[in-house]
């Protein structure tokens, strides 16, 4: 199990790596996160949703992603709560405080999963949630030394020195911990060297003196992460292409902005991330609104920063909008929520942008899909995860067919365009297809390839920095 000293060490990207490395060497190889925080989805081949960073991992293993690599996912919808999805499934709405007091319940379902997933291959690589040093949450813990305790699983410890401090992350972990969590480490590593890694020599000396832990390697920087997918909204950043520009409002609860990451590594195309309080810039080709967990909320902020004018101004300047889930409900007239599912119960007046009205549900849809994009033909790959059905005169513009069904709206003069269909950036010829219509100039990348390329070259940069052979030799057999 890698778990960190603290968040965002890198842990899901280590985690890949190994999947690769591993399965590389000839093992069947599966991640598995007990518990995950986020809004970034992804829709399993068993029909259920787990976080898009075991997704990942689980193409780096060369596994389909299945619900038990993921067992309980949290999606924050407010400040203080989140939707708790187990084995694939919603099952609650919870606030913090009560989620602590239900936490317990959900070990015997992850617990289930673990050993379900075991059983299918040589190698179980566990990911971490947070840090084990929040010693606050020990109680009743799913994620990190309570998992790690009840399934018997020795724990890898990750320090990242380059946000400063790696030493007391790792050694003040080992103060807090009580002497059984303590005692369940079995050697740490260090995450994103810059530089000559000598010069740590007498770090990992003290840490090993001062935690009696095996240093298991020093891992240098890995410029080449940013071509992984990201899953936590912290990882969204600006990319700088040439020529053309797509706008991206970063909403409060913005979900599933994996349909980013093939625009980002398109070298002609530069990916604006637009904060709050910061205008729509006036030179976009392209506003592209994502998906939200909460998509009225979210709606109210868009308008609180003035994005609502922005876009008005960009669409009168000759631009082009894209709406992709909770962002195509946006550019309707109107959002229902007659049972209150998002808050409460009425409508909430859209940006006006597709005459469409959509009506929210509480049945979720969560589906792989496969789509033809209308326009030239091209064949379009991608996912639905969703509440609410929309409908209205602009559905009778659809621009995707799926199993013979239209999908998405039209304006009347095409600048305007909205589905409900993630991902589907990631399909190559739609990719080329779209950029070209709008005036850019696409690289005919393979996006898949590279994404492969980059795990292959995260292995070989593990391989070449980790000791994997004591790494292996380290794990134990599923009781």
């Amino acid at each position: 199990m890698i778990q960190g000293a603290g968040s965002n060490v890198g842990k899901s990207v280590v985690v890949a790596g190994l999947a690769r490395a591993f399965n590389a060497r000839g093992l069947r190889v599966a991640p598995f996160k007990p518990q995950n925080m986020s809004n970034n989805a992804a829709v399993t081949v068993d029909g259920g949703e787990i976080g898009r960073a075991q997704a990942l991992q689980a193409r780096a293993a060369g596994r389909d992603p299945v619900v038990d690599m993921n067992p309980v996912l949290l999606k924050p919808e407010t400040d203080t709560g989140a939707q708790v999805i187990v084995q694939g499934q919603r099952v609650a709405t919870l606030k913090a405080r009560d989620y602590a007091q239900a936490k317990p319940r959900l070990l015997g379902p992850v617990l289930e999963s673990f050993r379900r997933l075991a059983g299918s291959c040589d190698l179980v690589v566990v990911e971490g949630a947070g840090s084990p040093a929040e010693i606050n949450l020990r109680a009743g813990d799913i994620a990190n030394m309570g998992f790690a305790e009840a399934a018997d699983v020795p724990v890898l410890l990750v320090g990242d020195i380059d946000r400063g401090g790696v030493i007391a992350q790792l050694v003040g972990t080992h103060a807090v911990l009580p002497a059984e969590d303590r005692d369940r480490i079995v050697g740490f590593a260090v995450n994103k060297f810059r530089g000559d890694v000598t010069l740590f020599d007498e770090g990992l000396r003290e840490i090993t003196e001062r935690t009696g832990w095996a240093s298991i390697g020093v891992l240098p920087w890995f410029p080449d992460a940013w071509r992984l997918p990201a899953e936590d909204v912290m990882d969204i950043r600006s990319f700088e292409g040439d020529g053309f520009k797509v706008a991206v409002p970063r909403l409060n609860r913005i979900a599933n902005f994996d349909d980013l990451d093939p625009l980002s590594s398109e070298p002609g195309v530069s990916v604006e991330i637009i904060e709050a309080d910061r205008p729509l810039p006036g030179d976009a080709d392209l506003v592209l609104i994502p998906g939200s967990k909460s998509t009225i909320a979210d709606l109210k902020h868009f308008r609180a920063q003035g994005w609502d004018i922005d876009l008005a101004a960009h669409l009168r300047r000759g631009g082009h909008v894209l709406g992709i889930c909770g962002g195509y409900q946006m550019l309707g007239r109107e959002i229902i929520d007659a049972d209150g599912l998002e808050g409460p119960a009425g409508s909430t007046r859209g940006l006006g942008h597709l005459d469409i009205v959509t009506r929210m549900q509480p049945e979720k849809r969560l589906s792989l899909t496969d789509a033809v994009y209308l326009p030239t033909g091209d064949p379009v790959t991608g996912y639905e995860i969703h509440l609410g059905e929309t409908e209205g005169p602009d559905c009778a513009r659809p621009w995707l067919q799926v199993a013979g069904r239209p999908m998405g709206a039209s304006s009347a003069d095409g600048r305007v365009l909205g589905c409900y269909l993630h991902g589907l950036f990631a399909s190559d010829a739609f990719r080329t297809a779209y950029l070209k219509g709008l005036g850019g100039a696409p690289s005919g990348m393979d996006y898949g390839a590279m994404v492969d390329t980059t795990l292959d070259d995260l292995a070989g940069h593990l391989e070449a920095h980790m000791d994997l052979d004591t790494l292996l030799s380290l794990a134990r057999p599923v009781r």
